[in-house]
């Protein structure tokens, strides 16, 4: 049953929002000022976490230098929040250019994501699968990279995606069945560069798309979760390991992480840890 109910938290929202609109503009019963507390209650439902997870090995998403960010290695829930399935999720992009800011501004800091890195790398499929779900319409938008663009981003936009539903938070994103009630989703990939249908089955490390900036993404990088359902609502996350990694502990990118050396997990990077991904 709370499984069923955290699987709508979407529609709670929107007739959360439909009730205080009617609430606001009609002249209805006390007791019905009620109904938008109980759909609140409602949204905010969470599935039951898996008990005592074993961490999956996988292979690496990507290939080369990279730098982790909201990672499991440092906390869980990883992003501060269990919903969508991303409890152990992580995320993951190029280190920083040489005197690239390492700290937020007050300007627009809206840059075009081309301008990024990582922008475009492949995507790679973590073990064999099938495709349950694949999505690459929505464009690539400006990076997130300012205080007033990022408040703006985990407020009103944030807000917003949250009434249209999971695929306008993840972005353009692709899901594997691997079996065994084990998921993986990757996100906020690039407009139009899916190699991958829903259907079709996939090996792993073989290409499912690009590096993109959709959803909910304040520039471009890659957010990748393992779940024990297809559908992130209704999912719980499940924590994993990389194989073919190599995570350098005294080599750390501030504009990702602390700057800290920080303990190493085996296969999994913390927070503004530099790793080198490497095939499988």
């Amino acid at each position: 049953m709370r499984r069923r109910i955290a699987g709508l938290s979407t529609w709670w929202l929107r007739l959360f929002v439909l009730s205080v609109l009617i609430l606001t503009l009609a002249d209805l019963p006390g007791w019905v000022s009620l109904l938008p507390l109980v759909l609140i209650a409602l949204a905010l439902v969470r599935p039951p976490r898996v008990a005592d997870p074993e961490a999956r090995w996988i292979e690496v998403p990507v290939r080369g230098r990279w730098v982790g960010l909201n990672s499991p290695a440092d906390k869980v829930p990883s992003h501060g929040v269990r919903a969508y399935g991303q409890e152990y999720a992580i995320d993951i992009l190029h280190p920083a250019d040489d005197g690239a800011p390492t700290t937020l501004g007050w300007g627009l800091g809206l840059r075009e994501p081309e301008t990024f890195s990582c922008f475009g790398e492949p995507v790679h499929a973590v073990a064999d699968g099938v495709v349950v779900a694949a999505d690459d319409r929505l464009d690539d938008q400006r990076s997130r990279s300012s205080w007033p663009t990022v408040i703006w981003m985990m407020t009103v936009g944030a807000f917003v995606r949250e009434l249209a539903g999971p695929r306008f938070i993840l972005g353009n994103h692709v899901v594997l069945d691997h079996g065994e009630g084990v998921y993986s989703a990757y996100a906020h990939l690039r407009h139009g560069s899916l190699r991958v249908a829903v259907g079709g089955r996939v090996t792993a490390g073989q290409q499912l798309a690009e590096v993109g900036n959709t959803g909910n993404s304040s520039e471009p990088h890659l957010h990748l979760q393992l779940m024990d359902r297809a559908e992130v609502n209704a999912a719980a996350g499940l924590p994993f390991r990389w194989r073919g990694i190599e995570i350098n502990q005294s080599e750390t990118d501030r504009a990702a992480g602390s700057g800290e050396s920080t303990p190493v997990v085996e296969g999994l990077p913390a927070a503004g840890q530099v790793f080198t991904a490497h095939s499988g």
